[in-house]
């Protein structure tokens, strides 16, 4: 549910209290769209029936229930609830906590230390958790819109269960509508399109839903509203995009394998995604030009030129003329033919190389710009291939204490295939001429 149903301990909802608190669950079987956590067979369901709880970390998007369920957890086992903010909160706020939790344990009463934006302390604030968790003092709950993994010192994972809210689906957001209709006595003043759009508008955050509702509430609206008029009274939802966060590479991750998948509408999709959340075009840009050598390489050599190209038409252009060069290049990705050939010849090539460490080429294709270098054999016996029958001598170009390898194995697909028959064909010339 939205953590906005999570007042302060003695508070009653009232008619003059924002909607969010007067509909927040006042047991865990009301939370909407977390069944699979607070249901019987789901980790908090369990952990009520057996009365014992264990620190967890509560990860998930905004507006759907960490705090309530944080709070709710802690009225069905019986233990003290103590909320703190990591945004309000520093090292004196801790002690005191700490402190107080301590007091109130030795009179047999235990606390659920509840941390919300957990993910925002910093190393060695999360690590004074450790001890108070260890010796029981606190039961820890956290609570974040962040990756645990990348903001949590592993310590502290190491010792609490990382449980996954989900975004509120359409299901939840209804019951969230038909719960503040039936508070209001009254339907919202919606045609069915309108409802629906007021549904996708909230982008799965439940808190925003009904903020969103008390504002229609609050108007006298003499008409149903269809979405255009929606549309015109409120704002969406800006969508959840930190750019220097788990949102941000998530979305890079899902154009990049939409890209390789040769699924253009995804693409474009995942492209739009990040624009429109105000990523950098530049930044996509580069994403793309990686792409390009890193998935498609030789199998379409134009590919990397494209990238390029709108790389010079964006910044030619600006925003937003400048947006349909950078699309115009991930479709050109997303259908181009793909091979990550030069790729894996790069980690192969690079690997080998840090391997066989300071071998000396062979001397007859080293140059001999001194005396000395020529008497001692530099550039002896080079073979000049355009002197060669067919432009090829088929020489041996490898150190001597190296066996000739095998780096780059272009595929079948696109222009790659024309350079595998090219090679294929020196292959040939190389054999007969040692034969």
């Amino acid at each position: 549910m939205a953590d906005l149903f999570a007042p302060d301990d003695n508070f009653e909802a009232t008619a003059a209290s924002p909607l969010a608190d007067q509909l927040r669950p006042r047991t865990l079987s009301e939370v909407v769209g977390q069944d699979h956590l607070t249901g019987p067979e789901g980790a908090i369901g369990r952990m009520v029936t057996a009365g014992r709880l264990s620190s967890i970390i509560l990860w998930g998007p905004p507006g759907t229930g960490k705090t309530t369920i944080s709070r709710l957890l802690a009225d069905a086992v019986g233990m003290r609830f103590e909320p703190i903010s990591a945004v309000f909160s520093g090292v004196a706020d801790l002690k005191k906590v700490f402190a107080a939790a301590r007091e109130h344990a030795r009179r047999g009463e235990k606390t659920l230390l509840f941390v919300d934006e957990i993910h925002r302390f910093n190393r060695a604030q999360q690590d004074s958790f450790l001890p108070f968790v260890e010796d029981g003092t606190v039961t820890l709950v956290g609570a974040t819109t962040e990756n645990p993994s990348f903001e949590l010192n592993a310590a502290l994972l190491s010792r609490a269960q990382v449980l996954i809210l989900r975004r509120l689906d359409a299901s939840a957001l209804e019951q969230l509508l038909d719960r503040a209709e039936a508070l209001m006595q009254r339907p919202l003043p919606l045609l069915p399109a309108a409802r629906e759009a007021l549904l996708a508008s909230a982008d799965g955050d439940g808190r925003f839903l009904l903020n969103q509702v008390e504002t229609l509430y609050s108007i006298d609206i003499p008409e149903p509203l269809d979405p255009a008029a929606l549309s015109a009274l409120l704002h969406r939802r800006v969508a959840v995009y930190d750019k220097d966060r788990e949102g941000h590479y998530n979305l890079i991750s899902a154009l990049h394998k939409s890209l390789r998948g040769s699924d253009p509408q995804a693409s474009l999709y995942y492209l739009a995604r990040m624009l429109t959340a105000g990523e950098q075009p530049l930044y996509v840009l580069r994403r793309l030009v990686r792409f390009a050598t890193e998935d498609i390489g030789l199998a379409d050599p134009q590919a990397v030129v494209q990238c390029l190209a709108a790389k010079d038409a964006y910044e030619f252009l600006g925003s937003p003329e400048g947006e349909l060069a950078i699309v115009q290049a991930c479709l050109y990705c997303a259908t181009a033919p793909k091979s990550n050939a030069a790729y894996a010849a790069m980690k192969s090539a690079w690997k080998s190389a840090r391997d066989t460490g300071s071998l000396m080429p062979p001397q007859n294709i080293l140059n001999a710009p001194t005396r000395l270098m020529k008497n001692i054999g530099y550039g002896k016996g080079y073979q000049y291939d355009h002197d060669a029958a067919e432009g090829f001598s088929g020489d041996n170009y490898w150190p001597e204490e190296m066996t000739p390898q095998t780096f780059y194995a272009p595929t079948d697909r696109g222009f790659e295939s024309r350079v595998a028959e090219r090679m294929a064909y020196w292959e040939r010339l190389r054999a007969e001429r040692r034969s």
